[in-house]
C-alpha cells in the first residue's frame, strides 16, 4: 500500500523543515516531482504564464506538470528576481542539492513534526498523487502529472484511493438492514414451541 500525508501531516511537516529545504518539501507536496527533478530544476522551467514547470527528462523529453494557484504563487516568490539559468532550490550555503542531501533534513523535520516512521522523499510525490486520486482526479491525468508512461503505474498505486461510481453507485441506493452492531435495540428472535 502506498504511504501518503494528510493535510495536516504535510503542514506540520513542511513547518519542521529548514527554510533552505522546507521550499523543497512544498515544492513536491505542490507538484510531484522526484527529489531529483527539483535539485536541478532551474528558473527557466517555470512558466507564470501557463502555470507550469518544464521537467526535462532522459533523451531530451519532457513533461508539464501543472501548478495550482497556491503552488503558482510559491514559484513566482522563489522565482523573483533571480536569472533563468539559476536553479529555484539552493542550500543555504549557496549551494545546489546533491544526490542524497534530502535524507538527513527530512529524517529530522519527520521527528520534529511527530511523522513516524520518519517520511522519505517519495512519500512527498506519493502524497500529490494520492490527494489527487482521492479527489477524482482520472487517472490518466494522475499518469501524466507524476510522468507515467502509461496508467498502469498509476492504477497499481492510486486506484484504490479514488471515487469509484460503483462504490459511490451501492451506497447510494442499497437500503439500510436495519442489522448493524450499532443498533441498540436488536430483540433476539424465540423459538416457538409447536403442540
Amino acid at each position: 500500500m502506498v504511504r501518503y500525508l494528510n493535510a495536516d501531516e504535510a503542514s506540520r511537516l513542511v513547518r519542521a523543515c529548514p527554510e533552505d529545504f522546507r521550499k523543497m518539501v512544498q515544492a513536491a507536496l505542490f507538484t510531484g516531482c522526484r527529489y531529483s527533478e527539483l535539485s536541478r530544476l532551474k528558473c527557466t522551467h517555470f512558466n507564470s504564464d501557463s502555470g507550469t514547470l518544464v521537467i526535462r527528462l532522459a533523451k531530451g523529453r519532457i513533461r508539464h506538470v501543472v501548478l495550482t494557484d497556491e503552488a503558482k504563487a510559491s514559484f513566482a516568490h522563489w522565482t523573483k528576481d533571480k536569472s533563468p539559468v539559476d536553479h529555484v532550490f539552493l542550500r543555504a550555503d549557496g549551494r545546489v542539492w546533491g544526490i542524497s542531501h534530502q535524507k538527513r533534513p527530512l529524517g529530522e523535520a519527520s521527528e520534529r513534526a511527530g511523522i513516524l516512521p520518519a517520511v522519505n522523499f517519495h512519500i512527498l510525490r506519493h502524497t500529490h498523487g494520492s490527494h489527487l486520486a482521492m479527489s477524482g482526479v482520472p487517472m490518466g491525468v494522475v499518469a501524466a502529472q507524476l510522468g507515467h508512461a502509461d496508467t498502469r503505474m498509476t492504477e497499481k498505486h492510486y486506484a484504490h484511493l479514488a471515487p469509484s461510481y460503483v462504490a459511490q453507485t451501492i451506497r447510494a441506493n442499497f437500503p439500510n438492514l436495519g442489522i448493524g452492531d450499532a443498533i441498540a435495540t436488536v430483540v433476539p428472535l424465540r423459538r416457538i414451541k409447536r403442540a
